[in-house]
C-alpha cells in the first residue's frame, strides 16, 4: 500500500461525491488517492468496511491547499 506517514485523510464519503473532489484537486495540481475497504474486503475474500464509505487521502504537503477546496465544493 502506501506509507501512512506520507497521506492525510481529507475527506471520507460516498465514491460520487470522492470522484467530484479527486477531479477538483485534480484540475488545481493536487494529487488524491483512495481507499475503499469495503471492496478491498470483497476482492480478498472477506467482508469488511462500510459500504459507500470511501477515504480521500492527499500528500500532507497539500492538506492545507485541498481542505478549502473540499469545503467550499460541498458547502
Amino acid at each position: 500500500m502506501f506509507p501512512e506517514s506520507e497521506y492525510e485523510r481529507v475527506y471520507t464519503g460516498s465514491l460520487i461525491n470522492v470522484q467530484f473532489l479527486q477531479t477538483l484537486l485534480q484540475d488545481r495540481g493536487i494529487n488524491s488517492i483512495t481507499r475503499d475497504d469495503m471492496k478491498s474486503g470483497m476482492v480478498a475474500g472477506f467482508g469488511g468496511g462500510v459500504p459507500n464509505h470511501i477515504q480521500l487521502f492527499v500528500k500532507k504537503a497539500d492538506v492545507e491547499d485541498a481542505i478549502p477546496i473540499i469545503e467550499k465544493s460541498l458547502s
